[in-house]
């Protein structure tokens, strides 16, 4: 290491440059609508390091030593860029540029909606791109995210995990699973416009970054455009209506400046039955400047808010009745409850420091606290029937597949019920939600008098609860970054990140559902084994109380890089190094009677060191076209979600786990003029080395001789070694037809595979008779190899036209379509005990090859065909403008499958096969479905 930065410091001194006459560039930039000078507005000649801002008066001054013709752009925030053509073989006055203020890319912003995978905390598919790609004006990116983003379209193949989210400078990724919290930004978009994005394995001035790319949002109030804006919106989505107000004072004389927001979002149905919501958000950030070097800035905000999820289901269940059908709902007094809701509270606050330390160092230095809690809801039940109402046996495919089961396990034998199907689904039909009086009905005894005869009703104790699973997170994080201008064609940049986390996970009662009390302890298990803390046996909770499990994860992280710059007239190229050391520990808060000695107290400490190197090229062949190749090779710890194979219970880490190992490469080829533009991209991704942990009650998945002699139980399984394999190609079009006319087309072509066969193992505490019995079990290899990575289209294309009509109105049609999405596979049914009956050990007769490929083969969701059309309106009103932007997607109100799982529950060949050929199998995949015909109406006025 030592000997590579000698080699930097070596290269320092030989860049150079020719000294040339330069040649001056002025004018003065001005809105079209309000004829006011625009300050701060980014002037540049493309492939070059000529760049300026332009002053309070909006007048420019810009210097180049290039010749020849160019391309100048003009850009900032909130209006649309602008690319002129110049001539740099003399001085030229461009007199007065006029920018339109650009209100689709503003709308754009608000338009993210959120799907129900994408906010489930417990799925590899939870992302949201649009969040991650908001800040790229990039066309392809543009796309990805308002477009196909509805249809779940990853960049790349990736998740959010492989992205970095940083706030000033501090990564927002959460340290439990890798990805960013997206409901902590919730109403926030009006403030966190101020964005900086690079892709893939671009340099990045901040951080090392992630193969997916980086975002860097900025709060400074300092660069916030002095005025006020009202927003109020309307939508059929995620919530209903909308109002944010933000001001924003602009830097005074004494060196102040202010900006705030506050917003509110209400729901009480979204596009789904039963998907209420509401949040409200709050933002404040105040700077101050001492002096020409140093500033402090403070920002705080709080964005509480609620959602109601909504259910994937089978294929059945959608056919009885409708796509839109949610389980997770039902009527009380009146009104819809949803049993599944999220709640998240997690105020920020943070604190800044600029230090311009000279002409060529900048110092900038950060403190956050991050702290409160996210809790998701559902209902918990003992010695009682389960209260969902797509339960297996309240369905009709019970009788017509399962039925053979109970005259002998999994026999093979077919014997349909059709008289009690028939009667299920009536009933079914009749019973379609939640019935929230029953179980409030459950929870009381009758009260009888002398005569034995039912007077009324007493609160007992409750068989049925509403409880929530919590996670209350203290994060403090500190940083330090130094950007260095060390000569004319070169440039250090360096950071280092210390995070410190302090995560409370526990399970809280939040509703007794008219009982007086719930008693702690789990009715699958007996004796002390079924207690969940043997330090307070047979407790009686109350609403409020923890019960069930009760932890802590702690974690420790330093993050630091380096990065060289270099640039020159025809050539740039950097290369930048990464070094991070992570420290996990978990604390078991409750002695589980399961694991009376590995539950309580703290576990050993687990730790890894991590290093990244990336690089990257740009050949700049004229003003026009540039060529980029970037590559970048590093490792990364497991997230605290996959370093325990049952956190809940014990202090036991996953067998073989260790850093996953992650490659990427890139070519660009890039070409722009004022009328055309275009991109080509391919790109590389290779990820190895990963764990995966996950939980799901089985049948037939051990023989009688283990698990406590029953073949069926709720399992953890582990899955390490699992490698994946992202190839791709992304193009990107745009040509100025007219004036007033603009054609878009984009195209994204992906082989997302696994590219591993990784280690299987299953963890059942029900076989657990004393702590040193077998509870773990090797299931050797699952043959994923080869299958389609889920959860998204890997292919897709956008066409489009746009019309911007001179009296400041527009209009934009979109066709797109995607294809080549795959539900996600279970492991456990590609691994060689599938096979072998539970009941002597052999292989099961009907498990012929032939027949294991039809079962076994990974399910292709159809192709998509989505049409949306945007527009808008904008105004001067006495010097005020008012905008209105009007979308509708899923215009031909198209219905499809967004994605979607396996179900593991039929553990074995037999299991399985008998459910299928049943033809209305009980335990098919479920589907997340995308939303049909849906509005956004957004009207701004700015003052």
């Amino acid at each position: 290491m030592e000997k590579m930065y000698l080699v930097f410091f070596v290269l320092l001194p030989f860049g150079f440059v020719f000294a040339q006459q330069d040649v001056i560039l002025s004018g003065v930039v001005i809105d079209i609508k309000t004829q006011q000078p625009l300050e701060n507005i980014v002037v540049s000649i493309q492939n070059s390091s000529a760049t300026q801002l332009t002053k309070a008066n909006g007048k420019f001054e810009l210097h180049s030593a290039l010749k020849g013709e160019q391309l100048l752009l003009l850009h900032s925030q909130g209006y649309k860029e602008v690319l002129l053509k110049v001539n740099l073989d003399s001085n030229h006055n461009l007199g007065i540029i006029q920018l339109e203020d650009n209100f689709s890319d503003d709308a754009s912003a608000t338009l993210i909606t959120l799907s129900e995978s994408d906010l489930t905390d417990d799925t590899s598919t939870s992302e949201m791109t649009s969040g991650l790609l908001q800040s790229s004006k990039d066309a392809f990116f543009q796309v990805s995210a308002f477009s196909w983003g509805q249809a779940r379209f990853r960049v790349r193949g990736l998740d959010s995990e492989n992205g970095t989210m940083m706030l000033n400078g501090i990564p927002m990724n959460k340290v439990y699973d890798g990805r960013p919290q997206w409901g902590n930004w919730g109403g926030l978009n009006d403030v966190l416009r101020n964005q900086e994005f690079s892709v893939g394995a671009a340099s990045s001035d901040h951080t090392f970054g992630g193969i997916l790319g980086t975002q860097q949002i900025y709060t400074r109030a300092s660069i916030y455009k002095k005025g006020s804006r009202l927003l109020f919106s309307a939508s059929n989505t995620t919530y209903n209506w909308r109002a944010i107000g933000t001001d924003a004072s602009g830097t005074n004389a004494s060196g102040w400046a202010y900006v705030i927001s506050a917003g509110k979002r209400i729901g009480n149905e979204g596009f789904f039955e039963g998907t209420n919501f509401k949040g409200e958000s709050f933002f404040i950030s105040i700077e101050k400047k001492w002096n020409d070097r140093n500033a402090l800035n403070f920002t705080g905000f709080y964005t509480p808010n609620s959602r109601g999820k909504n259910s994937p289901n089978t294929n059945e269940v959608t056919g009885l009745t409708n796509e839109k059908y949610n389980s997770y709902w039902g009527w009380q007094n009146g009104k819809k409850r949803n049993a599944r809701v999220k709640n998240i509270e997690e105020p920020l606050l943070m604190l800044n420091h600029y230090f311009r330390i000279n002409e060529k160092a900048n110092l900038n230095s950060s403190v956050m606290y991050q702290f409160g809690k996210v809790g998701n809801s559902t209902i918990d039940y003992q010695n009682a029937d389960s209260p969902d109402p797509v339960y297996y046996r309240k369905l009709p495919s019970y009788f017509t597949s399962l039925y053979a089961k109970d005259k002998g396990a999994f026999s093979g034998d077919f014997m349909p019920d059709h008289i009690n199907a028939e009667k299920s689904k009536t009933l079914f039909l009749d019973h379609a939600q939640l019935n929230w009086e029953d179980l409030y009905r459950t929870n009381q005894k009758p009260i009888l008098n002398l005569n034995n005869i039912i007077t009324g009703f007493e609160p007992a104790q409750s068989h049925y609860v509403l409880y929530e699973d919590r996670t209350d997170d203290k994060t403090l994080a500190v940083n330090s970054n130094l950007n260095l201008q060390l000569t004319e064609n070169s440039a250090f940049d360096g950071g280092i990140v210390f995070r410190s986390l302090k995560s409370h996970h526990f399970q809280s009662l939040v509703d007794l559902l008219g009982g007086l009390y719930f008693e702690d302890v789990d009715a699958f298990y007996t004796g002390a084994q079924a207690q969940s803390d043997l330090q307070n046996p047979n407790r009686q909770v109350k609403e409020g109380d923890v019960y069930g499990y009760n932890y802590k994860l702690l974690a420790t992280i330093i993050d630091a890089f380096t990065q060289f710059k270099f640039n020159y007239n025809k050539f740039d190229f950097f290369l930048s190094q990464s070094y991070s050391v992570s420290e996990y520990q978990r604390e078991g808060l409750y002695q589980n009677g399961i694991y009376p000695t590995t539950s309580l107290g703290k576990s050993k400490k687990v730790n890894f060191e991590n290093f990244g190197f990336k690089g990257g090229f740009t050949c700049k062949i004229s003003g026009k076209q540039w060529l980029f190749f970037n590559g970048m090779h590093y490792t990364r710890a497991p997230s605290l979600q996959n370093t325990f194979s049952n956190s809940r219970l014990n202090n036991t880490i996953v067998d073989d786990l260790g850093n996953e190992k992650i490659s990427g490469a890139e070519g660009s080829y890039v070409f722009r003029m004022p009328k055309f533009k275009m991109r080509a991209t391919v790109y590389y991704t290779l990820i190895r080395n990963s764990a995966k942990t996950s939980f799901f009650y089985a049948e037939g998945i051990f023989d009688k001789g283990k698990a406590n002699n029953n073949t069926d139980a709720f399992v953890s399984q582990n899955l390490t070694q699992l490698d994946k394999k992202n190839i791709g190609v992304e193009l990107s079009f745009e040509y100025q037809i007219s004036a007033a006319l603009k054609a878009i087309a984009c195209l994204a072509y992906g082989n997302y595979t696994y590219s591993s066969n990784p280690k299987v193992s299953i963890t059942n505490d029900a076989n657990v008779v004393k702590e040193n019995t077998q509870s773990t079990f090797d299931f050797g290899r699952s043959r994923l190899k080869d299958y389609k990575q889920s959860g998204m289209p890997q292919q897709a294309c956008a066409v489009g036209l746009e019309y911007r009509a001179p009296k400041f109105w527009w209009l934009g049609v979109a066709l797109n379509y995607l294809a080549e999405n795959y539900i996600d596979v279970a492991p456990i049914a590609r691994t060689d005990r599938f096979y072998i009956n539970a009941k002597n050990g052999l292989f099961f007769p009907e498990a012929t090859k032939e027949r294991a490929l039809r079962l076994l083969k990974q399910e292709k969701l159809d192709p998509i065909s989505l049409v949306n059309i945007t527009g808008g309106k904008s105004w001067s009103v006495f010097g005020n403008n008012i905008g209105l932007f009007v979308s509708v997607n899923n215009v031909l109100d198209v219905s499809y499958k967004t994605g979607g799982f396996e179900q593991a529950r039929n553990a074995n060949f037999r299991a399985l096969n008998q459910d299928v050929s049943s033809g209305t199998p009980s335990f098919g995949a479920k589907y997340f479905y995308g939303y049909g015909r849906t509005y956004f109406v957004n009207l701004s006025v700015n003052f």
